[in-house]
């Protein structure tokens, strides 16, 4: 299986939370694991909101974010062009989707169509997830209502 990873599946696999062992047997099973580029970003910026929130300390954060830049390295890292964000730009209008969701959906369809071989697209973010299957990627989890109660 390749596995696209958007940042709300990366970060579970990064921390203890609910759905995080899911994410991890799921990346076990996977060939290939990427994401776009964007999501360095967006992981450093979701600790370091965790921090101002109260959610994880300051040194949890930063054990978590130098552990991620560790990893960073393992992933396949989908570079974003003119081209993908011409797409991202019509995903986002089509599907009413934020703009790095877009970003990540367009991401996942150009990893899809250069490779010639199905992509599954792991998100916990619903409208992200909803907007997978109609694209034509397989989304996961099948059952995203379970991981939000």
């Amino acid at each position: 299986m390749i596995l696209y990873l958007d940042t709300s599946a990366l970060v579970k696999q990064l921390t203890t939370e609910a759905g995080s062992s899911a994410v991890d047997r799921l990346v076990a099973t996977a060939q290939t694991v990427g994401t776009s580029i964007i999501t360095r970003a967006e992981v450093a910026a979701a600790l370091a909101k965790a921090v101002r929130i109260g959610g994880l300390r300051q040194d949890e954060a930063g054990a978590t974010l130098a552990s991620f830049r560790r990893h960073w390295l393992t992933l396949a890292r989908l570079q974003v062009t003119e081209a993908l964000i011409a797409k991202a730009d019509a995903l986002a209008w089509e599907h009413n989707l934020r703009g790095y969701d877009a970003v990540h959906l367009a991401s996942a369809l150009f990893w899809q169509e250069s490779l010639g071989e199905p992509v599954t697209l792991a998100t916990f973010d619903a409208q992200l997830w909803r907007a997978g299957q109609p694209v034509g990627l397989s989304v996961w989890p099948e059952d995203l209502e379970r991981f939000a109660r």
